[in-house]
């Protein structure tokens, strides 16, 4: 085994609940060490190329490493399946390269589920240890630091905020927004500009939105979207304090008779994966959900004969994804007036608009009681004329070719626009959603994969309904010539959280509020995993937000020596 240098703190992972740890540490004169199994891509390696999306070169490898899934088939038994589809990005700053960087804040309820709501049978739910006032700082620090693009307006639901505006004006703007803000204030709702994380801006070295369009699963080309490794590595690098040691496949925490990490042990894919071991006063890991889970598990010790975190069985437990589902409003350009149809033809501009009337459903005829409900953002896709036409080819069970598919794939594109709308709403933690090791399969390296448990609460598909419907109601306000939309079950593969909760009690959680390990005085774990819920939004803001304020913590421990 190669013996590697100590660090002051090392932080296994580089996305958004690492680098602000990184960040800060680095700035405050720390030695950092970041250990990240991919590789270091930088804004030229990005190109605006439909098939260099998740490309496989920015994932872990299927053939190397997998995750085992198992699905309930609805007759009480589960389907197994293997799976690559959790692994979010592999690349230094992770899945925040590639995300729509969609950033609205959680709201004060969803800090306190259980005392707003009441609790749902079945359901896991419990409150924050901690408040919104308490996280409100530190969404207000990644807002004027990574940069949040957007404009704050009057809603029934906005949250309580410390400063009147975003820091960066809105990106540019769609012009069938417009369209879209009359219908729904026809409709008596509350349009909202919504905020991204993305520069309008040029800042910090980073180039302004270059509108594109290839945006939500691609990289930045111009640096404009708010990834870990843009915004904060880069700058923390820059210290002289931070490395970044990439393709470092980490395998083990090692504990000693105390129970406190002393070392981790990676593989280092460059040098035919030799087992290298780094010593650290304070650990980090920050993996991604369901890796995080699987480390912990996997790191045996004394003091943790079951994985470090859980000695009360809680590591893995209460993983959630993000409930909801998807909605389409389909416009016939023939249809419309001239105007409109060059409107709708227009590319670049995002169509930044969300809607939060229902974040709280009072409707009776979905309950007797108020419930929590969740955000519709409407967005276009990126452009994916290729894998279109793929799918135009079939015609129900019939297969095209010659002029039926040349006139279908005209039509397509020349005669009618495809607006989308996302759902998002609460994924109920419960007993049937976790994370566990695989006792059977294991990866190139000889470890155990993560299998994942993936069961849902039939309370999440009532919500979601819910809002698809209202969804397509916008749709037909707005015109559309058809309108459809579908609730999903399965695990989304991204905007996965939870498996290491955060709480006061050691015997229902895995972290305490600072989201330090329990039984592990020197670890923390600072990306999704500690949510205990994800709100009804994408959660990569919170993420960013927690980590500032957990380093802030650990900045503050360092202190006091």
């Amino acid at each position: 085994m190669k013996q590697s240098r100590k660090f002051d703190i090392c932080i296994i992972g580089s996305g958004a609940g690492a680098g602000p740890i990184a960040y800060e540490l680095a700035k405050a004169g720390y030695k950092v060490g970041v250990l990240e199994k991919g590789r270091w891509f930088k804004e030229t390696d990005f190109f605006k190329d439909e098939q260099l999306g998740r490309h496989s070169v920015f994932r872990s490898q299927f053939k190397d490493e997998r995750h085992t899934l198992e699905e309930p088939n609805g007759d009480g038994s589960w389907s197994s399946d293997t799976t690559s589809q959790f692994w979010g990005g592999n690349i230094v700053g992770g899945a925040s390269n590639f995300m729509s960087a969609y950033f609205h804040r959680l709201k004060p309820q969803d800090f306190r589920l259980v005392s707003e709501y009441g609790n749902i049978e079945g359901a896991n739910t419990v409150d924050w240890p901690i408040s919104y006032d308490e996280l409100e700082p530190y969404y207000t620090k990644v807002e004027q630091l990574v940069g949040v693009s957007g404009k704050v307006v009057e809603h029934p639901h906005l949250e309580p905020r410390s400063s009147k505006d975003f820091p960066f004006p809105p990106t540019a703007e769609h012009p069938v927004a417009q369209r879209f803000d009359s219908a729904c204030k026809g409709l008596k709702l509350h349009p909202l500009p919504m905020a991204r994380g993305i520069l309008s801006q040029p800042f910090n070295g980073r180039l302004s939105c270059e509108y594109s369009g290839y945006c939500g699963s691609y990289g930045c080309h111009s640096g404009a979207k708010a990834s870990s490794r843009a915004a904060l590595l880069d700058t923390a690098t820059k210290t002289g304090n931070c490395e970044i040691v990439t393709q470092a496949k980490v395998y083990r925490l090692n504990t000693d008779d105390s129970g406190k990490v002393n070392s981790v042990d990676y593989f280092d894919l460059t040098d035919n994966d030799k087992s290298v071991r780094v010593t650290a006063n304070i650990f980090v890991v920050a993996c991604y959900a369901i890796e995080s889970s699987r480390l912990l598990l996997s790191s045996r010790g004394k003091k943790h004969p079951d994985g470090i975190g859980n000695n009360h069985g809680q590591v893995g437990k209460n993983l959630h994804c993000c409930a909801g589902g998807t909605g389409h409003g389909v416009f016939e350009l023939d249809k419309l007036k001239s105007f409109e149809a060059k409107q709708l033809k227009t590319r670049g501009p995002f169509f930044n608009r969300a809607l939060q009337d229902w974040y709280e459903i009072d409707d009776e005829s979905v309950s007797d009681k108020p419930i929590k409900g969740g955000t519709l953002d409407f967005v276009f896709d990126p452009p994916s004329p290729t894998s279109e036409v793929s799918s135009l080819k079939w015609q129900g069970e019939n297969l095209l070719w010659g002029t039926p598919l040349k006139q279908r794939i005209k039509s397509h594109f020349t005669q009618s626009k495809d607006f989308k709308f996302e759902v998002f709403c609460d994924w109920l933690t419960n007993d049937e959603c976790y994370v566990s090791l695989d006792p059977d399969e294991k990866d190139r390296w000889g470890q155990s994969v993560a299998k994942v448990r993936a069961g849902f609460h039939p309370h999440d598909e009532r919500v979601a309904q819910y809002l698809v419907d209202r969804g397509i109601e916008v749709m037909k306000a707005m015109g559309a010539h058809e309108a459809w939309g579908n609730v999903f079950t399965q695990p989304t593969s991204n905007l996965v959280a939870g498996g290491c909760r955060f709480g006061d009690d050691p015997t229902t959680s895995v972290l305490d509020r600072n989201c330090r390990v329990h039984d592990c005085d020197n670890l923390y774990v600072t990306d999704g995993s500690f949510m205990p819920n994800g709100g009804s939004v994408t959660p990569t803001f919170t993420i960013y937000a927690n980590a500032f304020r957990v380093a802030d913590s650990i900045v503050e421990r360092f202190a006091k020596g």
